[in-house]
């Protein structure tokens, strides 16, 4: 006997299946038939989807934040790398005798 492990759906996959519950022109039967999960987990998703409908007009999205961040840390890490390259032409072209005002 093989070990049955958990199905995972994507956020998009439980979107789609909530937003289809709160059309309510299907039952809960019905949608459980046509996606092939249980009604127990889409009642909750209509829930969650229903309770948390009210962020995507707030302004406030998280998920969006994160990734900004996340962007703006990598920039940040490229700006600190170039700083260090440029620092170090600089000292080399000094040691070689140039001056700042030969090139630009």
């Amino acid at each position: 006997m093989t070990k049955q492990t958990r199905r995972k759906f994507s956020a998009d996959f439980k979107t789609k299946v909530a937003l289809e519950a709160t059309k309510n022109q299907k039952t809960l039967a019905q949608l459980s038939q046509q996606f092939g999960v249980n009604a127990i987990p889409i009642s909750k998703w209509k829930g969650e989807f229903l309770e948390n409908m009210a962020a995507v007009f707030s302004g406030n999205n998280s998920a969006g934040n994160e990734q900004g961040s996340a962007e703006i840390e990598k920039l940040y890490a490229q700006i600190g790398q170039l700083k260090v390259k440029n620092d170090f032409l600089k000292k080399s072209a000094r040691k070689l005798g140039w001056s700042g005002t030969d090139w630009k």
